[in-house]
């Protein structure tokens, strides 16, 4: 029997918030009355993530899956391809709780109105660098496939089944930032996209993992896979 909802989190060196992010999404799907799984995909954290999200382990309703460390994009590419074989829906946040469950509400239950929900992150403080990475990408998403997701990267977003799926089985393993691509693909297909405006907090807890002139090499990456897949 498949789920209403698949939470995918994409998790890496995280122990000192992981234990209550995950707890706190999982009192807010129990709070809403949503049959749900969660998705909590370890990408070899270096710290003591694995040990903590063993104590789930007497939960069904959260899998946690330990993996060979892959990256972010992959690892999130990963949980969407669990995601659509066992929910109807798939939500897709991050670990880092700078984007809080209590906001889920708002997409959720406008979710039979439209086939992709995406909160956009409202007061997110970056730097200029990052900034300048942000407009480059909803420009370049915009302009290769069309517009309509206000945050083309948001790590917040709630999506049909049936159209993920069929987007993310042409996108390959490697890609650096799937969700640029999910966004585009999105709006490409004229799917009934809603944006809603969800607060982001800045990190409290670990690192950044993707810095300085990583973080420009990152972007380039991101930006050529993006354009060839578009082309594809």
């Amino acid at each position: 029997m498949r789920h209403e909802l698949a939470l995918v989190m994409p998790v890496y060196n995280e122990e000192e918030c992981i234990e209550p992010v995950v707890t706190s999404w999982r009192s807010e799907f129990v709070s809403l009355g949503i049959d749900f799984v969660m998705l909590v995909l370890n990408d070899g954290s270096r710290d003591r993530t694995a040990e903590v999200l063993a104590r789930f382990g007497d939960d069904p309703r959260i899998r946690v899956i330990n993996k060979a460390n892959s990256g972010h994009g992959p690892t999130i590419l990963q949980g969407y391809r669990f995601g659509v074989e066992l929910a109807e829906w798939v939500f897709q946040t991050d670990s880092d709780d700078e984007m809080k469950p209590q906001h889920f509400k708002e997409l959720w239950l406008r979710r039979n109105q439209y086939d992709a929900l995406f909160g956009f992150r409202q007061g997110r403080e970056q730097s200029l660098g990052r900034s300048l990475i942000s407009l480059v990408s909803r420009r370049a998403v915009g302009l290769l496939f069309g517009s309509g997701v206000v945050d083309v990267n948001t790590p917040y977003r709630l999506i049909r089944s049936s159209l993920l799926q069929e987007i993310v089985r042409g996108i390959p393993d490697d890609t650096f930032a799937p969700n640029l691509v999910i966004s585009g693909m999105v709006a490409r297909k004229k799917s009934r996209i809603y944006n809603h405006p969800v607060p982001h907090e800045g990190r409290r807890t670990g690192s950044v993992s993707i810095v300085r002139w990583k973080l420009w090499k990152a972007a380039l990456r991101s930006l050529l896979q993006t354009v060839k897949i578009s082309r594809s």
